[in-house]
């Protein structure tokens, strides 16, 4: 059935028309005049400074020995699984896994998505067996710390996908950590290099002690974690982590198949 159109009526005043037309206008420019909030812009390459208390800032956090009370030492980031329950972060972050808590999005004292203590630990045998700096890169379990919440970590505050192998040599990454002497995380973002066919390193400054384990987040999924190479570095503007190639990725996808509530 061809719909019916109701005809323009005739005769209509064409100032009514332009007097519309013009109204419009007005209420357009009124409306692109109005003091919007303005996107804040992100530092230039190589500088380092607070993180935004965004969706990414939510899936970092900082690891503490017993809690809170207890001083962080570490950062750690949520990744994606099946369980819903793993976090990433260097493995010599991990010496004393029955003792680590971790709380995501920690900022200036306080836990807003609540305390995960870790559960599980999965590292490479290399690590293991002699503390392969190529090896340095576990993923581990979580579970609420206390009765006060439940659920997987990551139906809280999402995961970050993890990077396929083969990442280009100059990848540009973003790093989000928790200097041990901060109570909130630090940001930097630049362009990478290979230090070695396997380990790639990064200029950035105030990446201190406590960031071992940050995320390096290549378009948003887990390229790497500070590490590897010197734990991570021995001063603050120079920082490394081992590439994540096939065996790396083959831990990843191992833990995140048993990585089961």
């Amino acid at each position: 059935m061809i719909p019916r159109i109701l005809p323009r009526p005739a005769g209509r005043p064409r100032a009514r028309r332009a007097a519309r037309a013009l109204l419009a206008l007005t209420s357009m420019a009124a409306l692109l005049s109005l003091d919007l909030p303005e996107a804040r812009a992100l530092p230039p390459l190589g500088v380092t400074g607070p993180a935004d208390a965004d969706a990414t800032a939510a899936r970092v956090g900082a690891l503490f020995a017993g809690g809170p009370d207890g001083g962080h030492f570490c950062t750690a980031s949520v990744v994606r699984s099946a369980g819903r329950n793993l976090i990433a972060t260097a493995a010599h972050c991990l010496a004393r896994p029955e003792a680590t808590v971790f709380a995501p999005g920690y900022r200036d004292g306080a836990a807003p998505y609540g305390l995960w203590r870790v559960t599980g630990v999965y590292v490479d045998p290399g690590w293991t067996r002699d503390g392969d700096a190529d090896a340095d890169i576990a993923f581990a379990t979580v579970a609420p710390a206390d009765g006060a919440r439940s659920g997987a970590v990551e139906d809280v505050v999402g995961g970050f996908p993890v990077a396929a192998a083969g990442q280009p040599q100059d990848v540009t990454v973003t790093v989000v950590g928790y200097p041990a002497t901060e109570d909130a995380p630090l940001r930097c973002a630049n362009a990478t290099s290979l230090f070695s066919p396997t380990q790639r390193r990064i200029d950035c400054p105030a990446l201190s002690g406590g960031t071992s384990g940050s995320p390096w987040l290549a378009g948003g999924a887990l390229a790497g974690v500070l590490g590897g190479h010197e734990g991570g570095g021995t001063v603050p503007d120079v920082s490394y982590s081992a590439v994540m190639g096939d065996r790396a990725l083959a831990l990843y996808r191992r833990a995140a198949a048993r990585a089961v509530p």
